[in-house]
């Protein structure tokens, strides 16, 4: 079969380079695995992810995947890549679905994007900021997902097929940006090492704004590089338009887009002087397309950014995880290896074309911004860096079996590591109560919360993750729990928990002795005296209390029922 790089099979020769790849793709998760103490990330630390799993299978998949990585890399088309990488990065995301939302941010994009499901688009644009809670958020991303929502009578694997599509996309796009730099070996391998990033794959399926941002980003580079190579109305115009649509997915688009008048100084194909002419249209479209957007809610901006200054960025420094973390255990070390390798390769060739791949990279470590969540929308450009890296090994096949290596083992430490671990992490247990409510003969679902008087969220936090799970409606009182005072709430980051309050959707009462009562509690003993007077005439149901005995924060569900309701014959996800 004719592969990317022309080479049938293993020579002689090429047999010790092959072999070594091998032997350090299995270096490259032994070591970070024999040092996962010093992992800090604080969602999937190596120390947590692979606490209770035996290493002994960990190794076996290595080195099953270093050897199989051969033979995939053998087997590549040459025609068609794209589509083939396309349909890769899709399954490797898809592996992840039956994650649960570990991250609480989820429920308040789920909450605005429910608002545009119930009130429509226009209601939801008009609404921005006031009705629809904004805190820091930019309205691209949750619009997206409230279309989705009302397309699929609220579904979540509808959320997670659209991010998963956005993912592929960025692979394609990631493809192409490196084939327009530099060629398309290069260009497929950039897209392909963001399938071995684990902590990236991971996050596909949820429902953050991270992963569509890493698209809209890569897709404004990619059209922005079309348009200063060959120019024309119609390329600036649709360069102006997907920066517009990278501007308004998340505030650090900003900083990140600001690749794009470093590009335009780069040597290309058009002259300097008509590539600056080029970007300065395409920002003009921007910015008009921007000022026309964001005009009439001018104060909603004005205060976020007021916030981003005054909280998010010092909030930065004391929210941090280690690049020790990102760049060796979250991100596969030969990645890292190989993005670290191009600067000598770019600096040997004298090739300035590497700057465009490196800025946001190069950037976002420069000004200490050390949370991978803040890392992930240049995961892309960090691909770009690795891809070209690989160049510095000659053996074309070596190359490939070095990539292939890495995505294999990247797919066998997600699968088996990052997956059963955020599946048993407490935030499931909403997931399983969910699915349960669904199967249940009550027409409604009313939502109780009995949490600490220290905890640090905002037991309401929980009712829009719980409705993401469940077609249910769901009643919710807000028992107005006091929120924490001092620095130390000021600077947490679940600040946002006990500021944005709970949609008015939820604040429709059940009737009583009507709904099965959900009891969301953080393993409080015994329950508030409002909570147990409500539970008087019911009898425990179910429990879902599974505890990864890690998170500060646990979720566990109780469900309550009347005794003379009839339990469903099948009890989906129960647990």
């Amino acid at each position: 079969m004719a592969t990317l790089d022309g080479e049938h099979g293993v020579t002689a020769a090429a047999l010790p380079e092959r072999l070594l790849a091998s032997t350090l793709a299995v270096g490259a998760v032994a070591v970070p695995y024999l040092l996962r103490g010093l992992d800090d990330n604080r969602l999937t630390s190596w120390s947590w992810v692979f606490g209770a799993r035996d290493p002994a299978v960990l190794f076996a998949l290595v080195m099953a995947a270093a050897a199989a990585a051969h033979a995939v890399a053998a087997a590549l088309p040459a025609r068609r890549a794209e589509a083939v990488l396309f349909l890769c990065a899709f399954g490797a995301g898809a592996a992840f679905w039956s994650e649960p939302e570990p991250i609480v941010d989820a429920a308040r994009y789920f909450t605005q994007a429910k608002h545009l499901e119930l009130y429509g688009p226009v209601r939801f644009l008009r609404e921005w900021g006031r009705e629809v809670p904004a805190w820091t958020d930019l309205p691209l991303v949750p619009f997206l997902y409230g279309i989705a929502l009302r397309l699929s009578g609220e579904s979540r694997l509808a959320l997670q097929a659209f991010t998963t599509l956005l993912f592929a996309g960025t692979a394609v796009l990631t493809c192409r940006i490196g084939k327009m730099l530099w060629d398309e070996e290069t260009g497929f391998a950039a897209g392909a090492f963001l399938l071995a990033m684990p902590y990236l794959l991971a996050q596909v399926p949820l429902a953050l704004v991270d992963v569509p941002t890493a698209f809209f980003l890569a897709l404004a580079t990619y059209a922005s590089l079309r348009a200063l190579e060959r120019g024309g109305a119609a390329g600036v115009l649709l360069a102006g338009l997907t920066v517009f649509l990278a501007l308004a997915s998340k505030y650090s688009a900003w900083l990140l887009l600001s690749v794009l008048p470093v590009a335009a100084v780069v040597p290309g194909v058009a002259s300097r002087r008509r590539r600056l002419a080029v970007a300065a249209k395409i920002l003009l479209v921007a910015a008009a397309l921007a000022a026309l957007a964001a005009l009439p809610r001018r104060e909603v901006y004005a205060r976020q950014l007021a916030l981003l200054l005054g909280y998010q960025a010092p909030g930065l420094r004391r929210w941090g995880e280690s690049f020790l973390s990102t760049f060796v255990f979250q991100v596969h070390p030969f990645v890292t290896a190989a993005a670290i390798a191009s600067a000598w390769l770019a600096a040997r060739r004298r090739d300035a074309r590497w700057v465009i791949a490196a800025w946001p990279v190069l950037l976002l470590v420069t000004l200490g911004v050390r949370r991978a969540r803040y890392l992930l929308p240049a995961f892309p450009m960090l691909g770009l860096m690795a891809a070209y890296g690989l160049q510095a090994i000659r053996a074309a096949g070596t190359r490939r079996a070095v990539l292939a290596c890495a995505v294999l083992s990247s797919l066998a430490v997600g699968l088996y590591g990052y997956l059963p671990f955020l599946k048993g992490t407490s935030a499931m247990n909403l997931r399983r109560a969910g699915e349960y409510l669904d199967g249940l003969p009550e027409n409604r679902v009313e939502v109780m919360t009995a949490f600490r008087p220290d905890a640090e969220v905002n037991p309401a936090v929980s009712v829009p993750i719980l409705d993401l799970f469940t077609a249910k409606p769901l009643a919710y009182r807000d028992e107005g729990i006091p929120r924490p005072s001092g620095r130390r709430a000021e600077e947490s980051t679940l600040r946002f928990t006990w500021e944005l309050g709970v949609a008015a959707w939820y604040a429709q009462p059940a009737e009583t002795g009507t709904a099965a009562v959900a009891v969301v509690t953080d393993g409080v003993a015994p329950f508030p005296p409002r909570v147990s007077a409500r539970l008087q005439d019911l009898v425990l149901d179910r429990t879902f209390d599974a505890d990864d005995g890690v998170f500060e924060h646990v979720t566990q569900v109780r469900v309550y029922r009347l005794r003379s309701v009839p339990s469903p014959a099948a009890t989906p996800g129960s647990g």
